[in-house]
């Protein structure tokens, strides 16, 4: 076990550069959901905790929004190099907080450093225009910071987001309330420790508990007027009208999804197998928003398809999430075990079969954890509820469809548009795809691949706004036009 966990019976916060526990000192158990084992245990901050965490942020927003752009640049670079050094660290607390192979949260420690430098980088392009007026006037814009900002974030990717969505942020000049999920706050906590070395108090602030407490607390906050979620949909739409109940704020959120992944029949079989498996995200256990969870196949090539990704997703090595092997480890927690328990029998009761998996694993070194085999379904009807809701675990349906209309109809049938894919070698198709799906994120002959500079968000209930670009950094500034009359 890491010292980090060993050392502490209850991991600190930040706020305002000092490591604090909660007012009340409440706390959450942290649990290993590969083993039940208990590591330790985080604060479960108040309203109170929020309110000296807002203070904090306020206090240090004059100063941090009036350095030179190059020095908060500087600051996030130096960030990311920390985050590399402790790269090995970082990865393995991820592990024990959420059950994921090592192999993955290892990539998830470079990506979040890859976007603290992108923003770094983009740090003088937070510019405003001139606007042709006319002899005697100057028009210009200003594009300045909100001031405090409050991000929520969930436990699928815990390092990635916690240090990977400050960025934006704090690149334009705003301080930041962080809240990871209770379920995964340890490379969160660990991550402020390394921020204090770079970043003056109460720029960043980290703050760790509950959902409907602290987490309600940000969003209610009158001074908090700039907010960002990733998470469910029935909870950012709860978030929007929470926070517009209290005063107007500008509110962006990624949410949740049911994805389409359609193969044509001249698809490369192989190429698309292949992009399934990475597609549905097995390698967190499905637990991914983006995830082409609605798989639909040509029926010419339905069955060979079919056959092909069952052989391949079968071998698919289960196990301890700390072996540099395993391919697919544990849920986050009992309810998510529980929740795709649910959808696999619900599944069953639906007429759909049931052609691999969605067992609970208990062998090996699985025996005390919360291990569900990658499961994939054939014959679900379209309109069922495993084919229609987001079931957030490692469950694929797939589905025949015949000719483009059809299959376009079956992708777009659904109130979530987050991401979607296509397999063929028509580019007239792969092309006309793109632009007719309804959905924020496309991939052709490709899927699950994120691009840092390329902006991803969705369509209908998946949310708004896009980040992972230059718009996310510009979703962190407020447009001020300047006219000056200088003629006399």
């Amino acid at each position: 076990m890491s010292s980090f966990v060993r050392n502490q019976d209850v991991i600190p916060m930040l706020i305002g550069g000092k490591r604090v526990l909660a007012s009340d000192g409440g706390t959450i158990d942290v649990l290993n959901p590969a083993t039940g084992q208990l590591l330790t245990k985080v604060p479960a901050a108040t309203a109170e905790d929020i309110e000296t965490a807002y203070q904090a942020a306020s206090a240090a927003f004059p100063a941090w929004s009036r350095a030179h752009p190059l020095e908060r640049g500087k600051a996030l670079r130096d960030l990311a190099d920390l985050i590399e050094e402790h790269g090995d660290e970082l990865a393995a607390l991820d592990v024990m907080d959420n059950g994921s192979p090592i192999k993955e949260m290892r990539k998830d420690v470079d990506i979040a450093a890859a976007q603290l430098r992108y923003f770094a980088g983009l740090v003088s392009q937070v510019r405003g225009e001139t606007i042709p007026t006319g002899d005697g006037r100057l028009n210009y814009t200003l594009r300045q910071p909100y001031g405090v900002v409050g991000r929520i974030v969930p436990f699928n990717h815990p390092l990635m987001f916690a240090a990977g969505k400050i960025a934006a942020p704090l690149a334009a000049g705003n301080t930041v309330i962080m809240k990871p999920s209770e379920h995964t706050s340890l490379s969160s906590l660990r991550l402020a420790e390394l921020i204090s070395d770079v970043l003056p108090p109460g720029v960043m602030n980290m703050v760790t508990g509950w959902g409907h407490t602290a987490g309600d607390a940000m969003v209610a906050h009158p001074g908090i007027r700039r907010l960002a979620f990733i998470g469910a949909e029935t909870t950012g739409r709860a978030i929007v009208a929470r926070a517009m109940g209290v005063n107007v704020k500008h509110v962006s959120l990624e949410l949740g999804g049911k994805n389409p992944l359609l193969v044509f029949p001249d698809a490369d079989l192989d190429l698309a197998v292949e992009g399934a498996i990475r597609g549905m995200n097995f390698t967190w256990q499905g637990q991914s928003c983006g995830s082409t969870s609605r798989v639909f196949v040509d029926r010419a090539i339905h069955d060979e398809f079919l056959d092909r990704l069952v052989a391949a997703v079968e071998p698919l090595k289960q196990g301890a999430p700390d072996d540099w092997t395993t391919e697919t480890g544990s849920m986050i927690n009992q309810a998510q075990f529980d929740k795709v328990q649910y959808y696999v029998n619900l599944g069953k009761e639906e007429g759909s079969q049931l052609v691999l998996g969605g067992q609970h694993r208990t062998d090996g070194d699985m025996k005390d954890g919360l291990f569900i085999s990658p499961a994939i379904f054939s014959g679900v009807d379209p309109n069922s509820r495993m084919a229609r809701e987001e079931i957030f675990g490692p469950v694929m349906a797939v589905m025949p469809f015949s000719g483009y209309d059809e299959g376009l109809a079956l992708a777009n049938d659904t109130d979530l548009g987050l991401t979607a894919a296509v397999y063929t070698k028509d580019l007239t198709v792969a092309h006309r795809f793109a632009n007719d799906v309804e959905a924020g994120f496309v991939w052709v002959n490709d899927s699950s691949r994120h691009f840092i500079g390329a902006p991803f968000g969705g369509y209908k209930n998946s949310g708004i706004g896009r980040e992972e670009d230059i718009e996310e950094l510009e979703s962190y500034t407020q447009v001020k036009n300047v006219n000056v009359w200088y003629s006399q």
